[in-house]
């Protein structure tokens, strides 16, 4: 599998994408409304991606912070996960016709997305 990229949910847009472009030197990937008041950006160099969510609530540090890994089948990833254990959250969701993904808990708690982008 492949480390595609990390989210973080942030209470300021603009400052954030100041931060990650101005500071850190990524660009923005792409941009998109993602309901009433929700946003997601995504930003790079080529490879591993920050995706930054807007409009999710409040935001307390380290609380919304996920990691995102590509599969080659979300179906065999999930299977893998149930047979060793883990409790997989919902079931494949794909918000437009070019991803889909699933979300899974690792042993401390922490979101991880599996996600195949076409």
């Amino acid at each position: 599998m492949q480390f595609r990229h990390v989210t973080i949910s942030v209470k300021d847009l603009e400052a954030s994408l100041a931060f990650y472009q101005d500071v850190v030197g990524l660009e923005i990937v792409r941009r998109m409304a993602a309901g009433p008041g929700r946003e997601i950006v995504f930003l790079g160099s080529g490879g591993t991606e920050v995706e930054l969510i807007s409009g999710g609530g409040e935001v307390s540090p380290g609380a919304g912070i996920s990691m995102g890994f590509a599969a080659e089948s979300l179906e065999d990833t999930m299977a893998l996960l149930r047979e060793k254990g883990y409790e997989v959250e919902g079931d494949i969701v794909s918000p437009n016709p070019q991803t889909r993904f699933f979300f899974v808990k690792d042993p401390d708690g922490y979101r991880v997305q599996f996600i195949i982008m076409d």
